[in-house]
């Protein structure tokens, strides 16, 4: 279901892990849509349990988590299927930022002011209960729970903030 990520990071079960380019569940190049992945049937309004939240971008989609760590926890997902953090290249930098800024207009609009108190990111792999991308917005992040600062702890093996993704995207290019 929908923001499955609450659950246990012990529950979670490995994404599929197909070939670059093939557009397959787990290919960070982007496949259109994927019947199966409720993030894609959830974009498209196919889910009629979850509603959409205004985005002023046509290419990705907000909702609520359903199983919020937070009082103001948001999903932002790419409207076209895209594999986990994990897949994605340096060429995805944009739609990181992107993501980035649609979280935090979200919380903006919903009210919540105080950028420095927030938590926004990914679960790294095989931590991904959903093989599509999607950046978790949380706030305040001085209330999260006990569950939820273990599940979306900055630092640990489990949990990437965007800032993290974007300089680990940036690096692997110039190693390489």
């Amino acid at each position: 279901m929908a923001g499955e990520e609450g659950a246990a990071p012990g529950a979670a079960q490995p994404p599929a892990d197909p070939s670059p380019g093939s557009g397959e569940a787990g290919d960070g190049g982007g496949g259109g849509y994927e019947a199966k992945c409720v993030f894609c049937r959830i974009s498209h309004g196919e889910e009629p349990g979850t509603a959409l939240l205004p985005c002023e971008h046509e290419d990705l989609v907000c909702f609520r988590d359903i199983r919020p760590g937070a009082p103001h926890h948001y999903l932002v997902v790419p409207k076209n299927h895209m594999g986990n953090c994990k897949t994605l290249k340096k060429e995805h930098i944009p739609l990181v930022e992107k993501m980035l800024a649609a979280g935090k207009s979200m919380l903006q609009r919903n009210n919540f002011t105080d950028l420095n108190d927030i938590r926004m990111g990914f679960h790294w792999p095989p931590f991904c209960s959903i093989s599509h991308l999607h950046l978790h917005v949380l706030a305040p992040a001085s209330q999260l729970g006990f569950l939820s600062r273990m599940i979306y702890r900055i630092n640990s093996y489990w949990f990437i903030t965007a800032e993290q993704l974007i300089e680990r995207l940036q690096s692997e290019n110039t190693s390489s």
